[in-house]
């Protein structure tokens, strides 16, 4: 059991020691590949000037592009939310002050027409005495001849509710 534990022991030690020495040669490798460029730089710095200006250049148009669609896009929807803002505006209820002043506008036209209805009662009243209750006369029917003339001119329909049109209804029957 003592031999199995030493064992594991020696091969964690191992993996630790190859993980250590895999990261010192990742550090040496990265600092090999910098100072090979630095000496590339060092010897070419027109050639690499140039190529990173032309570069540039392109990363700038592209941003250029970009900040454009996005202002432009931008635009469109602040026009839209304007567009919806106005709308909704339009058809926003009214608000309280606008009630309030509705209200006492029909306050002051109920008390001009009060003061129309005394002025007008006063006048009509040393005129006439007023009647206390009026009544209407009962509706007399038509004549059966109108009453013809005017299914006639309907189409030969009569109308609803008369004796024509009850005539002319078929009965319904009762189904057994």
């Amino acid at each position: 059991m003592a031999d199995d534990k030493s064992k594991v022991t020696d091969k964690a030690g191992e993996i630790a020691k190859n993980i250590w020495l895999a990261g010192v040669g990742a550090y040496g490798k990265a600092v090999d590949e910098a100072q090979g460029r630095m000496e590339k730089a060092g010897v070419e710095p027109p050639k690499l000037f140039r190529e990173l200006v032309k570069a540039g250049a392109a990363l700038e148009e592209e941003a250029r592009g970009a900040l454009e669609a996005g202002a432009a896009a931008r635009n469109t929807v602040e026009d839209r939310i304007q567009r919806v803002r106005d709308n909704f505006n339009r058809q926003r209820p009214l608000r309280g002050e606008d009630l309030m002043a509705l209200h006492d506008k029909i306050d002051r036209l109920s008390d001009r027409l009060e003061a129309l209805t005394e002025a007008l009662g006063s006048g009509a009243a040393a005129r006439a005495p007023r009647k206390s209750a009026t009544k209407k006369a009962p509706a007399r029917k038509a004549p059966a001849k109108t009453r013809k003339a005017a299914a006639s001119k309907s189409g030969g329909r009569a109308a609803p509710g008369s004796k024509a049109a009850a005539r002319k209804t078929p009965a319904k029957r009762k189904s057994r």
